[in-house]
Parts: structure tokens; sequence; C-alpha cells
């Protein structure tokens, strides 16, 4: 277990629950433009404003069923969402009635993916061949692409957050809508995991849209009990996703 897994055996929040955001235009971008074998994705908003897709409001509509249906003593106490549009529209639909504020923190935002925003893997190896070479030797944990954040540089945001929670909010549970990459950081941080574990969950195990990740406070501090659970959303009518986001990288959304 890492440094923060054992501190926060001793305070902070009794629960944290991680959802991903509902599926997007940039999921549905991206999946267009890996099946056209395209260099680029056709989606012109800026990664901070993209919206969700008609079944991602759907997915945020049936996730926000699915949550007032839960005990009082199992619904959210703090909800903090990403600031970037797709997750904070995720977060007020999951939201509904409940008398819960809604936090934004930019700490949660998507990982930068800096000059490659908007590219996908064949677009990434044709216009800067040399940074497809750099990422290929310095591995996708390490590998910050200019003007973007590897994700390392994630795990220190969530570091940062994992520390205020620890110190304002003991003994609450806590709910945080955010991107895919950020969740896997989340794992690194709190299970002290190694870097092959992380990428070879990240290369086996996707984390739908709308999906639940939940830690429990344990005697040995936060456990991982449920991970990319969309179970919520079988009843319908939303269809359950899992697209990636943004081109760039798999595993970013």
């Amino acid at each position: 277990m890492g440094l923060t897994g054992m501190l926060h055996g001793r305070r902070g929040p009794a629960e944290i629950v991680l959802v991903r955001h509902g599926e997007s235009a940039g999921n549905l971008a991206d999946s267009a433009a890996r099946d056209a074998d395209a260099e680029r994705l056709d989606l012109p908003a800026r990664d901070a404003d993209v919206e969700l897709s008609s079944n991602g409001v759907e997915q945020g509509r049936t996730l926000g069923r699915w949550v007032g249906g839960l005990a009082p003593a199992a619904r959210p106490d703090l909800v903090v969402s990403s600031p970037y549009r797709r997750a904070a529209d995720t977060a007020r639909a999951a939201l509904g009635e409940l008398d819960v504020d809604l936090l934004l923190d930019e700490r949660l935002r998507e990982r930068d993916l800096g000059l490659l925003d908007g590219l996908t893997g064949k677009g990434i190896r044709a216009r800067h061949p040399e940074e497809a070479e750099r990422r290929s030797y310095v591995g996708k944990f390490y590998y910050q692409p200019p003007s973007g954040e590897s994700w390392a540089d994630v795990v220190l945001r969530v570091r940062s957050l994992l520390a205020d929670l620890r110190e304002g909010y003991d003994g609450q549970r806590v709910w945080l809508f955010t991107h895919q990459a950020v969740i896997m950081s989340f794992r690194y941080a709190l299970e002290g995991i190694e870097e092959a574990e992380l990428l070879e969950i990240d290369r086996t195990t996707q984390i739908p849209n709308a999906s639940v990740t939940r830690y429990r406070r344990r005697d040995s501090g936060l456990v991982l009990d449920t991970f990319a659970d969309d179970g919520h959303l079988e009843p319908g009518p939303a269809e359950r996703t899992a697209e990636d986001d943004r081109g760039g990288e798999a595993s970013d959304g």
C-alpha cells in the first residue's frame, strides 16, 4: 500500500465513489474516426466544452433514478465534479432532486493531451512520428505530450485532492464525477499498484460511461469495493457504452 492509502486508514471519507461521465460527442467522434481510419476526430469543440450525446444524457438520467432510489444512508454527502461539461452535466443529472451541493474542481478534469489532442493513433504516427517513438520508449504512464500531461501528472492532481478530502470530510460519502484516465489514476494512488499492473488493467478493462467505481474505508484504508460497474443502466432505456474519447491515446476520456 502506498503512502496515500496508509494516511487514509487513519481518517478521511468513509466512501469514495468515482463516476465516469456519460457518453459524449467526443466518444462518438473517436469511434467514428477509428472506423474511418482517419487521422483526426471531427470534433470542433474544445475538450472542456464537449457535450453529452443523446444517449449520454439518458445515461445520466438513468443514473439519477438509481441514485435517487438508494437508501438515505447510501446517498452522497458531498459531490465534486470535473468542470468539463460532459462530467458536470452527468453529475447534475445524477443528483436529481437530492439536496446535495455540486462542487467543481479542476483537479478532476480530463488529462490534457496537448499537441496530440484530437488525433488518433494513426494521426500521431503520421504527423508527429517523433512523439510516437518517444511514447513507445518512455511508456504510457510517464509519457508527456508536448504542452500536455502524463498519467503521472494526473496522479499528482489526484493525490492533492485526496489530501483535501482526508482533512475536511472525515466519515463522509464522497462522490466524484470525472474521466477514465483520472479514475485509473485514483487506482494507482489509493491501491499503491505498480505501473505495469496499472497499464495491464487499463489494457484489459474498459471503464463504461456512467459507471461506478467505489472505495470503502476499512482499518487498512480505502479498499476497492466495485470497479467500472454500470449495472444500474441495465433497466434502460440508455444504451450501455464504453468508448474512448478525443483521440490521442486509448483509455483517455
